[in-house]
């Protein structure tokens, strides 16, 4: 059996394309014009920065200085949560620098918004809200579970344990 080759010279590929791989060029392109190297700052932010402050900002633009001594990471935020993510500069900054794999950003800059942003079209940046606490259980489930733990006898992992059997049972409640 021989296979049909084009004018080129190269087999024909026959069957289906993942889609990331047909969109992994232009996905490379756009976060490159924005400066992010990686695109995995972009689709991972949650993972990189942390629950907290991936809820309050978002990362915009990596611009490199004309010395060349690293690059500006610019983040997105409401003026309202500014301060909070002012404070965590430092921390985001080393937990971005260990996705690049080495010490490519050297200051992040807040730039704050009004809730409903202009850039690039986007009609409203709302940060996300936390996630609540459970309800509280009743009584007797509350007994049952630290009945289940009682014979642990390390008390760090008896109230762990006291928690997870909480929130199972929270959790099927509800």
């Amino acid at each position: 059996m021989s296979t049909s080759r084009p004018k080129g010279g190269s087999p024909r590929k026959f069957g289906f394309t993942q889609t990331g791989a047909l969109l992994r060029g232009r996905i490379r392109d756009a976060s490159a014009s924005r400066g992010f190297a990686q695109s995995r700052l972009l689709t991972h932010w949650e993972e990189i920065a942390g629950p907290d402050a991936a809820a309050i900002s978002r990362p915009v633009e990596v611009s490199y200085g004309r010395g060349g001594f690293g690059a500006t990471l610019v983040l997105l935020t409401t003026g309202a949560q500014a301060p909070m993510l002012e404070m965590q500069k430092e921390q985001l900054r080393e937990r971005v620098n260990s996705v690049y794999g080495y010490n490519a950003i050297a200051r992040v800059r807040i730039t704050q918004t009004a809730p409903t942003g202009f850039a690039e079209g986007q009609v409203a940046f709302t940060p996300r809200a936390k996630a609540k606490d459970p309800a509280p259980l009743p009584p007797e489930a509350r007994k049952a579970v630290t009945e289940q733990v009682a014979p642990v006898s390390d008390p760090g992992l008896r109230q762990a344990l006291e928690r997870l059997g909480t929130n199972i049972i929270s959790k099927s409640t509800s």
